[in-house]
């Protein structure tokens, strides 16, 4: 559907200020998708995206600053996410032996288990991209790529 008829306005500035406006609806769009979809799952898109930067990870140890770099919404907090996690089993956190004031994380089995059930949930978020061809989807990648320079 038309960004037009979505929000309901018929004009723009500008094709540019189009453009922001319908990344930012879109982006809404996605993320109403997946906060629903995760919601089931008694999680945030934040800690979706953290479970998954640390099960990447392994078999390797990451730290607060790793996942803070990783993560997509760069203002989530991080320490908070990671507590909140460990609170459901979903993680372990440790001092650092080398840096008393740094923390290892890593993901627990648990933790690995609950993506391993969202991941079957691909083919729905996959289902959003419906209207796309192949070579649509690839080249809007290259085109938000190249827009973030």
């Amino acid at each position: 559907m038309k960004l037009e008829d979505e929000i309901v306005q018929r004009k723009f500035q500008t094709e540019t200020h189009k453009l922001g406006v319908n990344i930012i609806y879109t982006f809404n769009w996605i993320n109403a998708f997946q906060t629903k979809l995760l919601k089931k799952y008694g999680l945030t898109p934040q800690q979706y995206n953290v479970l998954r930067i640390l099960r990447g990870q392994l078999p390797n140890i990451a730290n607060i600053k790793l996942i803070r770099e990783r993560m997509l919404d760069k203002m989530s907090d991080a320490s908070r996410i990671v507590e909140k996690l460990r609170s459901k089993n979903f993680l372990q956190r440790e001092i650092s032996e080398e840096d008393r004031r740094a923390c290892n994380v890593t993901i627990t089995q648990k933790g690995i288990n609950l993506l391993a059930e969202i991941d079957k949930e691909d083919v729905a978020f996959a289902k959003l991209f419906n209207h796309l061809k192949p070579s649509e989807i690839k080249q809007l990648n290259d085109l938000l790529d190249a827009l973030r320079g």
